[in-house]
Parts: C-alpha cells; structure tokens; sequence
C-alpha cells in the first residue's frame, strides 16, 4: 500500500529508465497533490501484483506475502465508486490506483489495461487528453472507473461494455462524443455520468443521435446507375417529348387532309 494523499507534494512521479515497477503493490493513493508530467505506458508494465487475475476460488480469502494465517490488515480512507468511504482489515483482494485532483496531462496510458486484477480506478480532475484507451476493456475486476473533468476527446471505446463488473462509471466533464455504448452495464447508469460533453447522444441522455441513410439503399441505387431521382426526371422530359409531338402532329393534320381529298 502507498498512501501519500492530501498533501502538497509536486513534479512528475517518475523518470524514464529509473523507474521499474511496484511488483508487490496494489493500492496506490496520490490524490489531491499538485503532482504533474505525462505518465508513459512503461510506468504501469512491471505492477506483477495487479497484472494476474485472482482465482475466483481465492477472492475472498487471498494470502498476503506468502504468509498462511497472517493477513493483510489495514485502514485507509479511499475514494470508491464516486463516494469517500474508510475501509478496515483490507485483504489484498482489493486493488486500487487514485492519483485524481493532480495536474497529470497527456494521453492515459494503455497499458492500465493489463492490471487485470483493479478494482477502483480514479483519474478524475486531471489534465488528461486524446482518446479513452480501449485496453480499459480488459480490466474485468473492475468496480469503479472516474475519469471525469479532464480533456479527453473522441468516442465511448465499446470495449467498455465488456466490463461486467462496473458498478459505478463517470465519464463527465470532458469533450466527447458519439453514440453512447449501448448494452451491458451502461444500460445502469445515469445521465450524471456522462454529463458535461456537448457532443454525446444516445440512452441515458435525452439528446438522440442522428440516423444515417441505410447503407442498403445507396449501394442499391449506385449499383444500378440510377436512383429515384433519375426516374422522375426521365418521366418528365418524357412527358415534355410526348406534348411537343402531339402539337406539331395536330398542326401539320389539316394539311394531310387537304392532300388527300384534291
């Protein structure tokens, strides 16, 4: 556990090439400092004690450091699925990273998305910005995603929807757009969660998104060389063609007639 929340404690948490991993940590809490810098993807690869999935037969009796009877027991104050809760005799079974109310920037690493094994996941009121990565749909442990009032653009990776587990998600506050996943947990959340980006449409929220042309009918009509508005137009020079023939026939009639009976 590495707890150095609520403090004034800034610049980036880590250089490149001197930093090799936390293989036995799995709660880390760096919240509400003024830490900064990007957080590259090698940051997170060598967390060994988050990158395996917990045996569903372990979960909740999981031993700690190899030792039979001597579990992990601890309290800590931990911000999880939205709420400020203080947790008591703590297994190892849970896993949690909160380093939200920082001034962390750049895209959010890939490479979260091998911890298998997190439970609570906190990025919220950073600076964060391009895409949400789609590695965060194999995070199946995970309970509480907040990713809320950062900078992140494009779309909702459907990926999401893979996970089961997801009891709480806030996706607020930030610049994305597109359909909403539809389907799986998200048919569970509120607009709250994805409140804050002018460009969603789709379930929860009451703005829906535009229909597109069904792709069956333009490939039909481009396949045939013509669509519904060639017909009409054929008809109607048709029909212009046939009055004009008509009138030059009846114009030239009494002429024909004078011819036959002299």
């Amino acid at each position: 556990v590495l707890v150095l929340r609520n403090n004034n404690f800034h610049g980036p948490i880590w250089l490149y090439g001197k930093f090799f991993g936390f293989k036995k940590l799995r709660i880390m809490d760096l919240s509400f400092n003024n830490f900064d810098g990007d957080l590259s993807s090698e940051y997170f690869r060598n967390w060994s004690a988050l990158n395996t999935e917990i045996p569903s037969a372990n979960k909740s009796k999981l031993r700690y450091m190899g030792d039979v009877d001597n579990y992990y027991q601890d309290t800590m104050n931990l911000t999880n699925k939205g709420l400020e809760m203080v947790l008591k005799k703590i297994l190892t079974t849970l896993s949690s990273i909160d380093i939200s109310y920082n001034n962390f920037h750049g895209e959010i690493p890939s490479s979260l998305g091998d911890l298998k094994s997190l439970k609570v996941l906190n990025l919220s009121r950073n600076n964060f910005e391009g895409l949400i990565p789609s590695s965060l749909g194999k995070l199946s442990e995970l309970e509480s995603l907040d990713l809320s009032k950062n900078n992140l653009v494009g779309t909702i990776p459907q990926q999401l929807k893979d996970l089961n587990f997801l009891a709480f998600l806030n996706l607020s506050d930030n610049q994305l757009k597109g359909q909403i996943p539809q389907g799986g947990q998200f048919n569970t959340f509120q607009n709250s969660s994805f409140g804050g980006n002018l460009d969603l449409c789709g379930f929860p929220l009451s703005k829906k998104c535009e229909r597109t042309p069904t792709p069956e009918l333009e490939s039909s009509e481009s396949k045939n060389g013509f669509g519904w508005k060639t017909v009409v137009m054929g008809y109607g020079c048709g029909l212009v063609i046939g009055v004009t023939i008509e009138q030059v026939v009846a114009l030239r009639r009494p002429n024909l007639f004078a011819r036959i009976y002299t």
